[in-house]
């Protein structure tokens, strides 16, 4: 959907009214507009028949669709669906509508997918991944998110990134391994503020570190108090975060096992780290890469915009700290 200031929505179709009247022709208004003459007509004669209202955006659906499967057919879809849980081709077969059709009748009615149900009940077992309610919790610190994200280190001179993937293999010493960099997160549910590091593994005592850090950085921006920890099943954060999280009464919670887009902001964290971070430029050496995460990071913080923030950075729903 194009945005509300776009030159065919309400702002560009008032535009024209306005240079109408004004005493622009209409072939010097579609020519300053980029749209055709037709174009042009179109909205003043639909402005002089129904006023400011008839600018307003409509909805293009036919007033009549004649080939739209009738509701008898479309019900026995459901009730073949309901009494057989199968998929569109077996309906398909029984009922004799294509394919294609059942599928979107079952769409059209909101029908869960087989994968989710029980094959013997039909009752929907198992979460989606998908949810109609976005939840933002009230006030920094009220939860907080952490995860970690693995990532390859580098090796002198670049990787594959660098010199390709036929030139990286063949110059790459095979005896020696690589290994991979672990770079930890932590992000406010309410601010969307973030803290990163980039540290040797993801061990009990390592996570339970940068915890202790990462509480420290949130404090110096104006987050005193951390409520609520949200992550994963991990050993490490279920067990090795017990100290931390007692000494500065934050409470545990936890997803539920292979749902990890009910801990999405840090996840959605992990997605932006790379592209716009780990993989935006070509590194030539681990350590140049490293350097690279603090700059950007406060960058994100204090620069970046946000789109759930409604395109301001997550400083400004901070209080400032001096």
């Amino acid at each position: 959907m194009s945005h509300r200031n776009a030159r065919t929505t309400f702002h560009g179709r008032l535009l024209i009214v306005q240079r109408h009247r004004a005493g622009w022709a209409q072939a010097h208004i579609a020519k300053a507009m980029g749209v055709s003459r037709k174009c042009v007509k179109t909205w003043l004669d639909r402005y002089e028949a129904e006023g400011e209202a008839g600018l307003r955006d409509r909805s293009s659906r036919p007033h009549r669709c004649p080939r739209r499967t009738p509701a008898e057919v479309e019900q026995r879809v459901l009730d073949a669906r309901e009494r057989l849980r199968l998929g569109p081709e077996p309906i398909a077969a029984q009922t004799g509508v294509p394919a294609r059709t059942v599928s979107r009748i079952l769409r059209r009615h909101r029908v869960p997918h087989l994968a989710v149900c029980d094959p013997i009940t039909g009752q929907v077992i198992r979460a989606s991944k998908t949810t109609a309610i976005r939840y933002e919790r009230d006030r920094p610190g009220e939860l907080v998110h952490m995860d970690v994200k693995k990532i390859g280190r580098i090796p002198d001179g670049g990787g594959w990134r660098a010199h390709g993937r036929a030139s990286a293999s063949t110059r790459r010493d095979r005896s020696t391994r690589v290994g991979f960099d672990y770079v930890h997160s932590l992000v406010d549910d309410h601010s969307r503020l973030a803290y990163s590091e980039i540290l040797p593994d993801e061990k009990g005592p390592t996570c339970a570190g940068f915890l202790t850090r990462a509480i420290a950085f949130f404090a110096a921006h104006g987050i005193t108090r951390i409520e609520r920890l949200m992550t994963d099943n991990a050993w490490s954060y279920r067990w090795s975060l017990r100290e931390v999280c007692a000494t500065h009464a934050i409470t545990q919670k936890f997803i539920k096992p292979h749902c990890p887009w009910q801990n999405g902001k840090v996840e959605r964290l992990n997605r932006t780290l790379q592209t716009e971070w780990a993989y935006r430029q070509v590194f030539t050496t681990n350590t140049e890469r490293t350097a690279a995460l603090a700059p950007w990071l406060e960058s994100y913080n204090t620069q970046r915009p946000h789109t759930a923030l409604g395109g301001h950075p997550p400083i400004t729903r901070l209080q400032p700290t001096s």
